[in-house]
């Protein structure tokens, strides 16, 4: 018998749990997550170890779901120095890179430079790529960055001119400096394909040192034959080494991993998953098994970015929600939360804050604690509060829908027993088993993935022919990655006509996912 492992940071929890060969889960646990993240890791993996009481070596993959990503860019801590070159003179000089970042995160960037080149939104060159203007802007950095981002204008049509310049700069500045190139990170758009390749740069250094921290931890505690994978914020793994070159991609991964989970847990191929945290409510969509994805720009720490990213809607609203009662008589739930310290401010379990779970208990709808301490309550208060959190989450339980019949809805995460059952809106409103720890479930079960997108002009190639090299390049990505190929199978495949684009050109994008070899 083999088991997997999956560990899931969240802002409250650090959640673990155990499953078997066949999917099905031996134990699962929660910790309070620490301030430094990794002691909370070990701590969780510590206790998950103890509970199961298995053979440690029979452990042989390990998933690792983290926010540390996104939080190093909200907090902006401990991001790289980087440098950024722009390949798009004289196309693209008139807006400057970061130009409308915060002060305090345009400081990750030592220099920028625009150099010539880049290419039509057709392919054709603008100009030649200017190789000794960007060869004296990477000796310029030597030694003074950890990281370079390269972006170049319409990079995302063809990638050649970023490949030559991240060859030239491996060539000025060494093997070991990280290079992020556009073309592997964002979609169209210059501005927020660059921001999204700056940011993944900025990151190097934060994924690199939780990847390392994690292998550390699952050796200290004998997990020798395990596998280290990380969860991608579209419901599916990649290997450290990928995660190294590509940090970017865990951002988000909290609310898909849930998403995943709860896919598992219940089976309804299409519904909306409602993840309750001890701060923060995540709302997503399943379609096909698999989180529906962003069609917009996503902002990620106040900066505009187009890769790819869950269709999520977080709301300040868990269990831990500070409650708040007005002399008129209205009643307040969150946004703020007394988040992993709910063991000790929560008026059930002693403390002096009333709190979303305090409600919940005070309502009947859950017993937990010690029910006398709410007692006190007035029944109004008490009635004004749960409205209140079912208005939030029926509100935006209808923005996340595309039409307005009711969906089933699939309730999450260890603050979920503060929302009711009678959603309007919602066919059916259901709580699996080991909901509490849906999250670590999702990043346990999570399939390999792989996604190609192209520009592709069905003038010049039938567009039958043109979906079915895609998706043989897409079966080919998520094989690299580590999928077994009898079992990678189509998840989702776009086919957008772009209008302003002549001819009859359409942005193909295929994604395929496999279980793990």
């Amino acid at each position: 018998m083999h088991y997997r492992l999956g560990i899931d940071v969240g802002g409250t929890n650090t959640d673990a749990v155990l499953i078997d060969e066949n999917l099905k889960v031996v134990a699962d646990i929660k910790q309070p997550t620490s301030a430094d993240i990794s002691s909370g890791i070990l701590e969780a993996l510590r206790a998950i170890l103890s509970v199961s009481k298995i053979d440690r070596t029979l452990i042989t993959k390990a998933m690792l779901g983290t926010t540390q990503c996104t939080n190093a860019i909200v907090e902006r801590k401990h991001l790289s120095k980087i440098g950024i070159l722009r390949i798009g003179a004289p196309a693209s000089v008139a807006i400057p890179p970061m130009i409308d970042w915060a002060e305090a995160l345009q400081e990750v960037s030592l220099a920028t430079a625009i150099v010539g080149g880049g290419y039509e939104y057709d392919g054709k060159e603008i100009a030649p790529f200017d190789k000794e203007g960007a060869r004296s802007f990477f000796a310029s950095l030597k030694g003074k960055v950890e990281a370079v981002a390269i972006s170049c204008v319409f990079g995302c049509v063809r990638n050649e001119q970023e490949k030559e310049a991240a060859l030239l700069c491996h060539e000025v500045m060494g093997d070991d400096i990280h290079v992020s190139i556009s073309s592997e990170i964002g979609s169209m758009g210059l501005v927020e394909r660059e921001n999204a390749t700056i940011l993944n740069a900025a990151l190097h250094k934060v994924a690199k040192t939780f990847t390392e921290g994690f292998d550390a931890s699952l050796k200290q505690e004998g997990l020798v034959n395990a596998e280290l994978y990380l969860s991608q914020n579209d419901g599916t793994l990649m290997t450290v080494e990928h995660a190294r070159r590509y940090p970017i991609l865990t951002i988000a991964c909290g609310p898909t991993n849930s998403i995943r989970g709860a896919d598992y847990l219940c089976s309804i191929k299409e519904s909306v998953v409602i993840d309750v945290g001890g701060t923060t409510t995540d709302i997503g969509v399943i379609q096909n098994g698999f989180p529906r994805e962003s069609g917009v720009a996503v902002s990620i720490g106040g900066v505009r970015t187009n890769f790819r990213m869950p269709d999520v809607i977080s709301i300040g609203l868990g269990g831990g929600s500070i409650v708040r009662q007005y002399e008129d008589g209205s009643v307040t739930v969150g946004p703020d939360s007394v988040g992993y310290q709910i063991a000790e401010k929560a008026l059930i379990f002693g403390g002096d804050v009333l709190t979303a779970t305090d409600l919940a208990v005070a309502a009947k709808m859950v017993t937990l604690g010690d029910p006398s301490k709410v007692a006190h309550l007035s029944a109004e208060l008490v009635r004004k509060g749960m409205e209140t959190i079912q208005a939030m989450v029926e509100d935006n339980l209808d923005a996340i829908k595309i039409s307005s019949e009711p969906m089933d809805v699939i309730l999450v995460g260890g603050g979920s027993i503060i929302i009711p059952k009678d959603l309007v809106g919602a066919k059916s409103v259901q709580t699996p088993n080991h909901f509490g720890t849906a999250n670590a479930i999702g990043s346990a079960i999570s399939k390999v993935s792989g996604t190609y997108e192209k520009l592709v002009s069905f003038d010049k190639i039938p567009r039958a022919q043109a979906l079915e090299l895609a998706k043989n390049e897409a079966i080919a990505l998520a094989v690299a990655s580590g999928a077994q190929k009898e079992t990678v199978e189509i998840i989702d495949v776009e086919d957008v006509p772009l209008a302003y684009y002549p001819g009859n050109t359409s942005r193909v994008k295929i994604k395929a996912a496999g279980e793990l070899a």
